[in-house]
Order: C-alpha cells, then structure tokens, then sequence
C-alpha cells in the first residue's frame, strides 16, 4: 500500500510560503509591549467620558482619538489572529489569540460610552457642531450611521454592559474556530489500495478529484468525522443564534433578520432578493449543469460528492506561484498604476501565506490591519484555479489598500453587501485576459469551468448557506430551539429544493453547514452574491465605456465605507434598486453552461 505525501508541521514549512508578519510587529516581544500599553493608551480617549456634547472640537478630538487607538488594536489582533489562522495547533497561538480578544473586548467596552453620548445628542446640535469644526465632515458617515441607530439604543448603562461581554459574544466563534483547526483529526481514507491523508483544507481537493472513487471516499470519511462533532458544532450555533435573538428584542427590532440586516444598511426587500431570484432562475441552469457532469463522466448516478469533480479532468493546467503571480498582474493592468502598485507589492512581498500545514485555517481569506497592509490566506494546491483564488484575495486587499488611503479608520469598511465585489471583479478581469490570450478551445473550456466555479461558489455555495440561515432565523424567531437535527435537515433539504432530481441527497449533505464559518458572522453568506451581481454588472461596462467605468469602480474603491451600499453600488455604476442586475447575472451563467453543452 502507498501512502500521499504527509502534510508538514508549520515550523517545517519554507519560509517564504508564510506571511511575513514582521510588518505587524517586529517581534512577539513587541507584540507583547503593544499588548500590555493598550489599556493604559484606552485613557486618551476615556478623558473625554462624559464632555463629548460640551462642543464641537471635544467631539472631534474624541472620535480622531478613538480611530488612532483601534488602529492599534486592530494591529495587536490581527497579529495574534494571523498567527493562529495558521497554526491553530500552538498552544501559544491559542492563549495569544485568547489574550488579543479579551483585550480588544476591554477596549470595545471603554470605548461604549462614545456611541452613548453621541446618541443623546439631537441632530440639530450635531449640525451645528459640523459647522462650528468642518474636519467632523470627515465622520459623516459614522456620524449618521450612529442616529439612524437611535431608535434602538439601550440606556448608556446597559451599553456598556453589553459591550462588556465582548468576549463572551464572540466565544461561539472562538470555540468553532479552535475546534475546528485544533481538535477536528480526519482519518486517512483508503482508495484501491492507496492511502490519502485528510484534513479540513485537503478535503476540498479531494472534491475535485478525477476519480470517483477518491471523491466518494473522502467525503464518506470526512462527513463521518463531522458527524462525530455534530451536537456540540449545533449548540455552539445554536448560543450565536440566541444571542443575536435575545439583542434584537432588547433592542426592538421586529425580527432578528430586521437586526442583522441593519447594520448592513440592507432592506428586507434587497435581502430576499437575492435569495429568491438567485434560486428561482438560477436552480434549472445548475440542474443542466449536474446533467452535464453526469453524462461526460459516465456516473450511474449523481451524488452531492460528484458536484465539484472535474468535467475535463485530463485537462488540469498547472502553474507556480509565480507564474500565476504575473499572470494575475498582467490581467489587472486596466485598473491603472496606484491599483497596480499595491497587488505588485501583495504577490512580491510576502503578504501572502501559501502553505498547506497542519492546523492552518481552511479556505482563503483577506486581512486588513489599517496603516500597515492586508495579509492574505490560501493554500496553493500548483493548479491554475488557485490564480483566481489568489486574484479574489488580492481584490480584497487592493480595496482595502485603496480605501485605507483616502479614509479613516471609522470610514474604510462598507456595507457587507458590496464587500465581495471587488473581489470578484479580479477574478472576472483574469477570466477576460486568459480567453483574449488563448486560441486553444480547450483551454477556453477550462476557464468557462473556472467562471462557473466563481458562480458556483457565489450563487450556489453562498446562497444556499444564507437559505439555510433565513429558515433557522424564521425558526428562532418563533423560539423554536437551533438543534442538530433541526440544522441537518434543513440544509438537507434546501439541497434538495435546489438541486431536484439531478442529484442524490443523501443524509451527510445536510453536516456540511459544519464547514462554514460564515454562520457565526451574521448574515452574511447572501452578500457573496450580492457583490457577484455588482461586478458582474460593473465588468460589462468596462467593455462598454472604458476608463470611465475604470474610474467609477476605483472611485467606490476608495470611498470605502463614507456611503450606504446601494449609493456605492451607483458610484461603481451598478443600480441594485431592481432586480435586474440579479436577472442578467444569473443569464450569464446560463449562456457559459450552454457554451459548455455545444462543447461536448
């Protein structure tokens, strides 16, 4: 019996396959100076407890003081945060991460007193106060966004006591988190005398294997090991959801989606919208698609292990990190030279951790610590779909790059709703550039089956998760308990209603809602296709016009959080006010699953 090749220890990884987090902090020492100097630097912005309506500078200062001070907080945690994204087997990662929290959760709750006084005074006297100082301008948005919270406000006591269990709101997250990357072991799998190691980030290459075999069996053990986990992973959700039901009746909200969409700045309409339209018009194309794999592939049946397996696997282009690296350059040079200068120093500089080791963090994801640059995680597997995964990352960190530039702390992050449109954008960009490079319809094949991974992953992955949660909410809401049988069928079930007959819904289909860490992040699996749909739109009128539209999408780049999401949808020259950006994005899809059907 052979064996695959061992998965490394962090410490046995090539260092430059890491991040390097010297640009955070030097040193863990510095990192434990900085640690130890926040809450005695908490005072600078504390001395103002209780003046923030005696005039305009005081309520300036205030806020300028309170950015510089969770700028440094946001440094001190993201170190630790990193460090334990990837390696989450380090005992010292754990009680560092630990320790970040519990210091951010002190900050967080010092600081409550700001958004309570802000709160008491009436707009008529913030006016004044805009007047009296121009540079309050600059918190607009803060500003605004804080009295259209008014009618939900606890009195400033309870305020602060809520934001005094900071750490405890999060620990559901924490505790999913340090299971999943400490505690969760996958057995190995063997597959015709063959013996393949599994872990949570390797799983997602074995979903796409050419073998049937291979996919059939891991998924087979690697649903076993989540079942293993199922009641605790239920409970665990199941105090998030509740602790968002109990803050949404405190603070009078109709529903708990009512609160959750709230802070998105996203009307029940714009959120159904999206879950609806995406599944209605999109359902019918996916089930030709399933068709389609199952027919080029020979299976006797389709399963939900066979979703993600290869419909031309003997064409599986590789690459290296550099390769891709310049390709992904190249394919943005239509964003222009600032945009370019900071994905150049995102693919060269180690801003980038590349490797697969025990106890990393599954999936990608993109951080960004204001003033210093964004960190991006993935696990380069050398196939050329990792370009595009290195491409989205990379969109996240130029906006945020781009947005960290021109606004303030308070002011760089939007609305989860446009959050991955940039993103996406740059996954478009280097799908336009390798079909105008290619004359090999094989290759042009490839890439239509990389576009509708993007949808995939967006319009069907995403979209799914956030059903799931709209029938959990609609659940809790009537104080129905969150349970493991209640998670397990529902998410059986929406495969089902999404998928028909076309594919085999088995039981282990309705554990995968365990893979997910979105669902401790409120409501946001849905905006994955929100942002799709925004540059999906976006993408075309960059055929059409040109640098104008360039422009547009640069200039709510840099925006960064001083606008309400559909505003900075407009500014990108997106109106999401209909349904109709939703409409033609999902015809995309249909037109790239019916070049795929002429193709075989």
């Amino acid at each position: 019996m052979t064996t695959a090749a061992k998965t490394l220890t962090r410490r046995e990884v090539p260092t430059d396959q890491t991040w390097n987090l010297t640009d955070l902090f030097e040193t863990r020492e510095a990192w434990e100076e900085e640690l130890q100097a926040i809450p005695a630097a908490t005072e600078n912005v504390t001395r103002f407890k209780g003046q923030i309506g005696l005039s305009a500078q005081t309520l300036f200062n205030c806020l300028e003081a309170a950015d510089e001070l969770l700028a440094r907080v946001m440094r001190m945690t993201t170190y630790a945060m990193l460090k334990q994204s990837g390696d989450g087997t380090n005992p010292e990662n754990q009680s560092d991460a630990a320790r970040a929290g519990a210091v951010a959760s002190k900050t967080g709750a010092d600081l409550a007193f700001i958004r309570s006084e802000i709160l008491a005074l009436d707009d008529e006297k913030l006016e004044t106060f805009k007047a009296d100082v121009p540079e309050l301008r600059e918190f607009d948005k803060t500003l605004s966004d804080l009295m259209e919270a008014k009618p939900h406000r606890l009195s400033p006591d309870a305020e602060e006591m809520l934001a005094a269990f900071g750490e405890v709101h999060t620990a559901p997250y924490m505790i999913y988190e340090r299971s999943k990357t400490s505690d969760m072991v996958f057995p190995d799998f063997e597959v015709n005398g063959q013996s393949y190691p599994l872990t949570f980030n390797t799983f997602s290459t074995y979903e796409e294997s050419a073998d049937t075999d291979v996919r059939r069996a891991a998924y087979e053990a690697f649903s076993a090991t989540l079942k293993t986990y199922n009641n605790t992973y239920a409970a665990t959700l199941a105090t998030e959801v509740k602790k968002q039901v109990i803050e949404s009746r405190l603070r009078g909200f109709d529903s708990v989606t009512d609160y959750l969409l709230h802070s998105q700045q996203v009307t029940q309409e714009m959120y159904h919208r999206q879950l609806d339209v995406i599944q209605e018009e999109l359902a019918p194309i996916m089930r030709r698609f399933a068709s389609l794999k199952k027919r080029v592939l020979g299976l006797e049946k389709m399963t939900y292990a066979d979703l993600k397996a290869p419909l031309d696997p003997e064409y599986d282009p590789d690459t290296t990190y550099e390769e891709a690296g310049k390709t992904v350059l190249d394919s943005l040079e239509v964003m222009g030279p600032e945009y370019m200068e900071i994905m150049e120093r995102g693919v060269k500089d180690r801003w980038v951790d590349l490797a697969d080791n025990v106890g990393k963090r599954s999936g990608a994801f993109c951080s960004s610590p204001y003033g210093v640059h964004p960190y991006i995680l993935m696990t380069w597997t050398g196939s050329m779909r990792d370009a595009f995964t290195l491409a989205h990352e990379l969109g996240h960190a130029g906006h945020f790059s781009l947005a960290g530039r021109y606004q303030r702390l308070s002011g760089t992050r939007p609305s989860r709703y446009f959050i991955e449109a940039p993103s996406t954008m740059n996954e478009m960009l280097l799908r336009e550039h390798i079909l105008g490079k290619t004359e090999d319809d094989r290759m042009r094949r490839w890439v239509i089956l990389q576009s509708l991974g993007t949808y995939y992953h967006n319009f069907v992955t995403h979209i799914l998760e956030g059903e799931l949660q709209r029938r959990m909410y609609a659940k809790a809401d009537q104080d129905v308990p969150v349970t493991a049988t209640l998670l397990n069928e529902t998410k059986q079930q929406v495969l089902q209603d999404f998928w028909g007959d076309e594919v085999e819904i088995d039981e282990r289909a309705g554990y995968t809602w365990m893979r997910q860490p979105h669902y401790y992040m409120g409501l946001y699996p849905y905006t994955y296709s929100a942002g799709l749909t925004a540059s999906t739109a976006a993408a075309e009128t960059f055929k059409e016009e040109g640098q104008p539209a360039v422009d547009r999408w640069l200039g709510a780049l840099k925006a960064g959080g001083t606008m309400k999401p559909l505003d900075l949808m407009k500014e990108a020259g997106v109106d999401m006010t209909t349904d109709e950006p939703v409409k033609k994005a999902v015809a995309y899809v249909g037109r790239l699953v019916s070049e795929l059907e002429e193709s075989f």
